[in-house]
């Protein structure tokens, strides 16, 4: 996750206030700045690879590349949308009944007795919820390893397998 937000903040990021274009920000400074495409909304459109699980016509689903475990899964909308609170009420009931289809898929599949689901907000501005698989709970609250590069040929195993 923070490598996807490293690379987007690369991308998108603008320093204001450093003359130029760019004036300093104040109280009454208004800008209208259209939402530019999440890394998500590039996943989805096929412009970032990611090791999908599962599509549908309004949602997409894929394996975290900074898994907390195996077959840790991100669950997105694809219509780009920044806070899961913020979706209207028909588009949030199919989120969430695709994040059950999946949560249970991952339980069987994987055969771990529980499925975590975060919703947390802050990473990536477009709607989504973590399901996270594990046997225990530390397992659930442990942080992903952020060092080294993803293991891809892992996650394409683990993609194969939870593919619906």
């Amino acid at each position: 996750m923070q490598e996807w937000f490293n690379w987007l903040v690369s991308k998108t990021s603008v320093p204001q206030g450093t003359g130029g274009s760019n004036p300093p920000l104040s109280a009454t400074t208004v800008y209208y700045k259209p939402m530019q495409n999440s890394i998500f909304t590039k996943i989805i459109n096929g412009e970032i690879p990611s090791h999908k699980i599962y599509e549908d016509e309004a949602v997409f689903a894929f394996l975290d590349i900074r898994p907390i475990t195996t077959g840790h899964t991100l669950v997105v909308p694809k219509k780009q949308i920044e806070f899961i609170w913020d979706m209207d009420d028909a588009d949030y009931a199919k989120l969430t009944a695709v994040v059950k289809k999946i949560a249970l898929h991952i339980r069987e599949t994987l055969g771990v007795p529980y499925v975590g689901e975060q919703i947390i907000g802050v990473d990536v501005p477009h709607a989504h919820v973590h399901l996270i698989p594990f046997t225990h709970p530390i397992e659930y609250h442990q942080e992903a390893d952020q060092s080294g590069e993803p293991d891809h040929a892992a996650l394409a195993r683990t993609a194969e397998l939870l593919s619906f």
